[in-house]
């Protein structure tokens, strides 16, 4: 049997580990490992495939990012192609993905990637890919799982910078604003701002009025509170509809950002406070995985290898309540896990009084 490997979309921490996880439960089985470097991109090239052994994975568990390279516009159904006038269109390449398998007898993939490579992942079964995939985005937003691999790290990450930015708004008394990722979901913006005790946190599923956050700053103030830390999703939409975003270019979803900047200006306005914004931005997906995320990625990787023994093939690995279970990657393809509103997250913030951008 020999197999390949492929890390796509943003790098999250865990991927190396669950790389180790799965190389080496294959080599265990006498089966030979390929590795796909930068996502899909390097299908095109002459040498798409690097071997991986004992000696490519050893040390590789406690690694941030991916030994194998990602990339997040290398989708082989949608290739930007420039023409000779200057415009770009995307072309469908699949076909030369499914050739190139074929020409270097690879019998199946594990796909390791978010919501964008489980789609991939999920039409190139389709064509007669043989694939696994395994749930990777510090998002956490892929359906049909609990939590994927990378989220950890990322809360963790976001928790210690929204700690330590409460020391600076409370000397200077100031309105501190910390834009989170998260795309459209807002896993990282609720439990990260939850477990730092924010003032108020936004989240694309509830949409938010600046006025009832100016109301809860002024709320606090006249408790004695100088000053307020709020928590927004890079994908938090106003309440006319209204979401931020930086740009969109071909074979790419477009870039989200701008709303801490946009909060700092108004709130500062509307409060007469001193108001400033952060954006953690890439901070959020690097650095060393934390203990769960290096034990998900680990099981994650294992239990892709025994799907593939066991031919159990177009499946996702996925963790649903502390359970490795299978799932078929057509449930999976182009949904979105979204926040539930009657989650126990949100009832427990709105219980402690955390603002969610509304005034209910």
């Amino acid at each position: 049997m020999r197999i390949a490997i492929n890390t796509g979309g943003g790098d999250a921490p865990g991927l190396n580990a669950a790389i180790r996880s799965a190389t080496l439960s294959a080599l265990r089985r006498g089966w030979e490992v390929m590795g796909i470097m930068n996502g899909y991109g390097s299908i095109y090239t002459e040498h798409p495939f690097k071997k991986l052994t004992y000696d490519s994975v050893r040390g590789i568990t406690m690694m941030g990012g991916t030994i194998l390279g990602s990339a997040n516009k290398a989708n082989p159904f949608e290739v930007p192609v420039t023409k000779k006038d200057g415009s770009v269109e995307l072309e469908d390449r699949s076909d030369a993905v499914v050739e190139e398998f074929e020409k270097y007898s690879i019998d199946a993939l594990v796909a390791i990637g978010g919501d964008g490579s489980m789609h991939i992942a999920h039409r190139l079964s389709q064509k007669g890919l043989n694939v696994v995939g395994v749930p990777k985005t510090i998002d956490n937003d892929i359906w049909g799982c609990d939590v994927s691999l990378g989220f950890d790290t990322a809360v963790t990450t976001a928790t210690e910078a929204i700690d330590r930015i409460r020391t600076t708004a409370q000397s200077h008394q100031r309105i501190m604003i910390v834009e989170v990722m998260g795309r459209y979901a807002g896993w990282i913006a609720l439990h990260s701002g939850l477990s730092a005790s924010a003032d108020a946190i936004l989240i694309p599923e509830i949409r938010f009025n600046v006025d009832a956050i100016a109301e809860k700053v002024m709320e606090r103030q006249r408790k004695g509170d100088t000053y307020s830390i709020i928590v927004a999703a890079e994908g938090a939409v106003e309440e006319d509809g209204h979401r931020f975003v930086k740009g969109k270019e071909p074979g790419q979803s477009e870039q989200l950002g701008g709303i801490g900047e946009y909060l700092e200006d108004v709130l500062s306005e509307k409060t007469g406070k001193e108001s400033r914004s952060l954006v953690l931005g890439h901070l959020q997906r690097g650095g060393t995985p934390s203990t769960y995320d290096r034990l998900i990625s680990l099981r994650f990787g294992a239990a892709a290898i025994r799907a593939l023994d066991e031919k159990d093939f177009n499946r996702m690995i996925v963790m649903q309540q502390n359970s490795i279970k299978r799932i078929p990657l057509e449930d999976v393809a182009g949904k979105v896990k979204n926040v539930p509103l009657d989650s126990d997250t949100i009832l427990t913030a709105k219980e402690i009084g955390i603002c969610l951008g509304n005034s209910k």
